[in-house]
């Protein structure tokens, strides 16, 4: 069984190599003779260049997906250079007075923005390579930090665990003990919760449950009102296991029961 630290590595390498690809399109789309001046140098057969710039991706339609996955890899592993990362992405707040290309960003780059003076382009698509390589650069960087000595290792082995009981949820509701399930499941939901708090320095009660860490995580940003409303309603089914109602959770709630907490182990950090 592959464990989720090897997974977590090679899940980093994919984002990094896929951003390298985002790179070479970009510098392909931006500066199409010189990237072929620089490739050819490194491919020289002719067949296999073509080949090879036919693979690229398109920079406007794999980006956003990579700076989204990115931005959570940042977060939880690098949080130090997240306003980087970001700056580097977003046009700033405050009006330009005037574009450059030491201001120009990749959200310019992907709204196709060009500075022109009369006949003559003063600021061009070029201008947000290097952003975009910075971009990388810190994504590199956190393969560094995760392999360092350094890098905590608690919400792994958490993670391995969680996944671990969530698997013998689904074992349980197969098995018709769809309480069991439930209850199992809320305790791994409570406990990433949990674990989110710690991650954000935020100081928790000491009778904890999944409704009031939910409400401490939304009131401080930590995510978006659809991402409470969500676990407000796993929580609803957990407490449906745990209390004797009138009627028992289908297996049906069980299993989305059981998806949904895996989704928020995986997506909320």
């Amino acid at each position: 069984m592959v464990s989720n630290l090897d997974k977590y590595k090679k899940d980093l390498d994919t984002l990094i190599n896929n951003g390298v690809d985002l790179l070479y399109a970009m510098q392909h789309e931006c500066q199409p003779a010189e990237f072929e001046t620089q490739a050819k140098k490194i491919i020289k057969d002719k067949d296999k260049y073509d080949k090879f710039v036919k693979t690229l991706p398109k920079f406007s339609e794999g980006y956003q997906q990579w700076y989204s996955e990115s931005l959570v890899v940042i977060k939880l592993l690098l949080p130090s250079r997240l306003g980087d990362f970001i700056r580097l992405f977003e046009k700033p707040r405050t009006q330009r007075k005037a574009i450059s290309y030491e201001n120009y960003v990749v959200e310019d780059y992907l709204q196709g923005l060009v500075v022109t003076r009369g006949y003559d382009r003063i600021v061009e698509t070029s201008a947000a390579i290097p952003k975009y390589n910075q971009q990388l650069n810190i994504l590199k960087s956190v393969k560094k930090r995760f392999e360092s000595s350094l890098f905590d290792i608690e919400q792994l082995v958490q993670a391995d665990l969680f996944d671990s009981e969530l698997e013998a949820s689904v074992v349980l509701n197969k098995n018709g003990f769809g309480r069991a399930a439930g209850a199992i499941a809320g305790v791994v939901l409570e406990s990433h919760l949990l674990q989110v708090c710690k991650n954000h320095n935020l100081e928790v009660s000491k009778v904890t449950t999944i409704s009031n860490l939910n409400d401490l995580l939304k009131k401080n940003d930590i995510y978006d009102v659809p991402v409470w409303r969500q676990i407000q309603y796993l929580g609803d089914l957990r407490n449906k296991c745990d209390h004797k109602k009138t009627t028992d959770p289908t297996r049906e709630e069980i299993q989305g029961l059981i998806d949904g907490i895996e989704k928020i182990t995986k997506t909320v950090f």
